[in-house]
């Protein structure tokens, strides 16, 4: 009886093929998990709170938009988040711009003036004493910081009247300077531009432009200047939008009409048909004109997104 060496028959796995099975290709096939449960439950209610969020957020433009295309009393015989019978957009914008002796479009030019020429100026005074609070060691620097951080906590409001006061000794109330001067001062903008200058411009970059032979001034024009622009634009923002909402200073500080910016102006229009019943009820000219003022910070926002974005990972990796 002749003894002979069997071996095993081979296992089918994963990478080899029984009789009447088709070929396979690629590599060995990967066992699929099953989702896991618990991230699943974890998510919808994250989910549920963003969207909530969302409707929250977007719910008063919404209403804002649709109120705007309402006369008088379509405002107050219709639902508030659906369109009335008449579609009066087109009314109500050509009333707004020519009402009272067309006024409308001077507050828009004065807030724009406000917003531009304030916002522009303390984003570049904000930006040189960050950059300096940064990367320049002086007598005082920490001084000089603790202040800017205790600026910070104390509201506009409560130096609203001390302003006020100090403007009318130097006779400067119910002028253009009584808003633009105040807005050239933004705490929270230094405080910004500090934190992110000391992690986007490194010290080597600028220790090879002085070896170079570049003065500071140029160094900062040339260097600094390009790679702080994220937060640059950032601060720029901030301060835009907040003076173009500021309306407790320009209340305090402006009489005359014609000075008045859009928030002023408006709250005015819809005061006007108060109490004392002296003016007509203007409700839908108020909600147009609110519209309006909101386009350009869209537009704003709009132009100036794509410097925000990039640099929103800076300062993220440790150098």
């Amino acid at each position: 009886m002749s003894t002979e060496a069997r071996t095993p028959a081979p296992v089918p796995t994963d990478n080899t093929t029984t009789p009447g099975d088709p070929p396979r290709t690629g590599g060995p096939r990967l066992s699929r998990r099953p989702p896991s449960s618990g991230r699943t439950r974890s998510s919808i209610p994250l989910t549920v709170v963003m969207v909530a969020m969302f409707v929250y957020v977007l719910l008063p433009l919404v209403w804002l938009t649709i109120n705007a295309t309402k006369t008088n009393g379509g405002l107050f015989s219709s639902f508030g988040l659906w369109f009335a019978d008449d579609f009066a957009l087109w009314d109500n914008l050509k009333a707004l711009f020519t009402y009272q002796g067309s006024v409308y479009p001077r507050w828009l030019a004065n807030t724009v003036l406000y917003a531009g020429v304030g916002g522009v100026g303390a984003t570049i005074l904000a930006t040189l004493g960050g950059y300096g609070l940064a990367k320049y060691d002086f007598p005082g620097r920490r001084a000089a910081f603790a202040i800017v951080i205790g600026a910070m906590t104390v509201p506009m409001t409560a130096l609203a009247v001390p302003t006020f006061l100090m403007f009318s000794e130097l006779g400067l109330t119910n002028t253009v300077w009584a808003v633009l001067v105040p807005a050239l001062a933004s705490p929270f903008g230094l405080y910004l531009m500090y934190v992110y200058a000391q992690d986007s411009v490194p010290d080597s970059l600028l220790e090879a432009a002085r070896l170079d032979g570049a003065s500071e001034l140029r160094t900062f024009l040339t260097v600094s200047l390009r790679l702080l622009s994220p937060g640059f634009v950032t601060v720029l923002l901030f301060s835009v939008v907040a003076t173009w909402n500021n309306y407790f200073l320009p209340l305090i500080m402006l009489s005359d009409p014609k000075l008045y910016p859009l928030t002023v102006g408006l709250n005015q229009w819809n005061d006007q048909a108060g109490s004392s019943g002296q003016g007509e009820p203007v409700y839908n000219l108020v909600l147009t004109g609110s519209l309006v003022a909101i386009v350009p910070l869209v537009i704003v926002f709009l132009f100036l997104q794509r410097f925000w974005q990039s640099g929103l990972a800076a300062g993220s990796v440790k150098q």
